[in-house]
């Protein structure tokens, strides 16, 4: 059997309701019907897209704890697990996972279209107190004869994860967001949009539409995204909240990128949208990443495993006053 050369890929963004499982799971199970009708392999939503996402770090700890689930009897994964069988697709979907010690991650799950579930709990998790970090990579095959990784938000961020994540064998990497239009105490970073925007979308949408497109959302995005795909030689699915989350709005942007860093395909729109197209898989094995990573010198490469001293938990590192 010939491999295939190509593979339909979607990516979502939404915005969602806080707290509110219902209306998400709505709004997802909507999204998969249109993927479904538009014969998609493998559909990307962004993170903790079931649960709702900004409200969880003001909640008490009991609240966060009701929230969770576990993977295993999770009645909001079940629907899902369904359609990516009957639909012989893999549906991506973050919500926030108890295990059984009662540990809490901010994880993102992929419903294989055997049954199966993949998971990534989130690495540098910031979220509230009680979400736990997650302590390892994930990497895995599919029926379609491409490896993919997962790396949510800020995991993307530090460029060891996407380098760990491409040595592991990934040619795809998955990446759900919630981001864009947050605060930054980086002086030239992204900083929030204005909620005014937002307000007056429906009387002036080029506003909104120009701020989601500027240095406050896809502008921060290209200083470093793409280059996660070219420098390690894998495709990247980008998925995203969009819309008002508590004081923030997010961004959307979702989008496609080729292993040489090319925008295959984006979303401009102020509300939720979807993106869907076929990704070249023969661009994998001569990317210039993919040539640069056999250069390689591990002997010369402790330093990445040696602490520096200056190292914080990544809720000081998001919340705190130290940089």
């Amino acid at each position: 059997m010939n491999p295939l050369t190509t593979l339909r890929v979607a990516s979502v963004q939404l915005q969602h309701k806080a707290n509110d499982k219902d209306y998400n799971l709505a709004k997802i199970h909507q999204f998969i019907e249109m993927a479904a009708s538009e014969k998609v392999n493998l559909l990307v939503f962004p993170e903790m897209c079931i649960t709702g996402y900004w409200h969880v770090p003001k909640l008490p700890a009991q609240q966060v704890y009701a929230l969770s689930e576990k993977l295993a009897d999770s009645a909001s994964l079940k629907s899902i697990k369904q359609k990516a069988q009957q639909y012989a697709m893999a549906i991506g979907v973050g919500l926030i996972e108890r295990d059984n010690n009662n540990n809490l991650y901010n994880t993102w799950v992929v419903c294989m279209p055997d049954g199966s579930l993949q998971k990534h709990r989130k690495l540098h998790a910031f979220e509230h107190p009680v979400i736990c970090s997650g302590d390892q990579y994930t990497v895995f095959d599919t029926p379609w004869g491409v490896k993919i990784g997962i790396l949510i938000c800020w995991d993307n961020n530090l460029v060891e994860n996407a380098r760990a994540t491409a040595l592991l064998g990934a040619d795809i990497l998955l990446a759900p967001h919630q981001t864009g239009g947050t605060h930054s105490r980086s002086p030239h970073s992204m900083k929030p949009i204005p909620m005014a925007l937002w307000e007056n979308r429906q009387q002036d949408p080029q506003a909104l539409q120009a701020a989601f497109q500027g240095e406050h959302g896809k502008g921060w995005l290209m200083r470093w995204l793409p280059a996660r795909a070219h420098d390690n030689g894998m495709f990247i699915i980008f998925s995203n909240g969009v819309g008002r989350d508590e004081e923030e709005v997010r961004t959307g942007n979702a989008m496609v990128i080729d292993p040489y860093g090319r925008i295959v395909k984006e979303s401009y729109a102020i509300e939720d949208d979807m993106v869907v197209t076929d990704i070249d898989l023969t661009l994998l094995p001569e990317s210039t990443g993919r040539r640069w990573l056999t250069g390689r010198r591990p002997e010369l490469y402790q330093i990445l495993t040696t602490r520096q001293g200056n190292e914080q938990d990544p809720i000081s590192v998001r919340f705190g006053n130290k940089d």
